[in-house]
């Protein structure tokens, strides 16, 4: 048996790239920086070190998030590692490790670069959205 599952938070570095593949299916891709403390050898003090995770998210969910998420954007993020390689125009072989997201949480307010504390993770259009206070509902 053997366990593929990671859970990260961060911030996004950039704005988020939305691609379709050449039979359509949405990729959205987006670089997170997630720091880690690590004790400076020579000063002796403690540091805050940015490692960048890339995060893919495919289909009608890749969509939806695009719309929602910018630079900035506090994400959490639930999902498995996939590594790839590839040759590049110069025939060198290159490799990367990425997260391939089944959950999004939303930790930014509003104003801050996406939604709040939310959640996204189903195949639905947009993200869930606050619920309505019982004094709203006309029946």
């Amino acid at each position: 048996m053997s366990i593929n599952r990671v859970i990260l938070t961060g911030n996004l570095t950039k704005d988020p790239e939305l691609k379709a593949t050449q039979s359509g299916m949405s990729i959205l891709t987006m670089r997170r920086a997630v720091n880690d403390r690590r004790k400076n050898a020579q000063s002796g003090e403690w540091e805050d070190v940015a490692n960048y995770v890339d995060v893919t998210v495919f289909g009608s969910r890749g969509e939806a998030l695009s719309r929602f998420l910018e630079k900035g954007s506090r994400i959490g993020v639930d999902g498995k590692l996939r590594w790839s390689e590839w040759e590049n125009q110069q025939g060198e072989k290159r490799s990367k490790i990425e997260v391939v997201a089944d959950d999004i949480e939303f930790l930014s307010s509003r104003g801050e670069g996406g939604g709040g504390g939310r959640s996204y993770s189903g195949p639905a259009e947009m993200p869930p959205t606050d619920p309505i206070p019982d004094e709203e509902i006309p029946f």
